[in-house]
């Protein structure tokens, strides 16, 4: 079977869908930002922090290569893993893209209380989310299904792409 790939802007839901999605279809739930913090033994904010964003957009492309060579997976990427064309083309080798979207006071009210966690934001938090999804919202519509998480819940969202995968056909 194909993988899932579940990208979108940080505060979508990739984590908590993409966790319910893998016990519908049976498959395995694996988050980009969780492998590379076991793969690095640190965590992304510690990787941003010490190492820098190119080593983390490094780390991504290198488990990009990974997932793209196993079948069966429901991935979540982080936010900004589909700014990079590359990692783009390896996904959709083996893989069905999947966007979360939702509006901005949606995932502003989302990721504020978890700002430290997200080396991405900074200052104002609602500057920083809108500059944000200005510069990658382009880079979001490489899916060919898009679901609005902020219209309703994780167990919902997952049903909607549940009932959307039926009607595909994925070895």
């Amino acid at each position: 079977m194909k993988n899932v790939v579940l990208v979108g802007f940080m505060g979508t839901g990739k984590t908590a869908v993409g966790k319910r999605l893998a016990r519908l279809l049976g498959l395995r739930f694996v988050d980009t930002d969780t492998e590379i913090e076991q793969l690095t033994g640190k965590s992304v904010t510690r990787i941003f922090a010490e190492d820098g964003e190119v080593r983390f957009r490094s780390e991504e492309n290198l488990l990009c290569r990974r997932l793209a060579a196993k079948t069966g997976l429901v991935i979540a990427t982080g936010g900004g893993m589909v700014t990079n064309t590359e990692n783009v083309a390896l996904l959709k080798q083996n893989g069905i893209i999947v966007k979360l979207y939702a509006d901005p006071e949606v995932i502003v009210s989302r990721v504020k209380s978890k700002r430290k966690r997200r080396p991405m934001i900074k200052g104002d938090v609602g500057h920083s989310v809108q500059e944000l999804l200005n510069q990658r919202e382009s880079s979001y519509n490489v899916a060919e299904f898009a679901v609005d998480t902020g219209k309703q819940g994780p167990d919902e969202s997952a049903r909607i792409i549940y009932e959307y995968l039926k009607g595909k056909d994925l070895p």
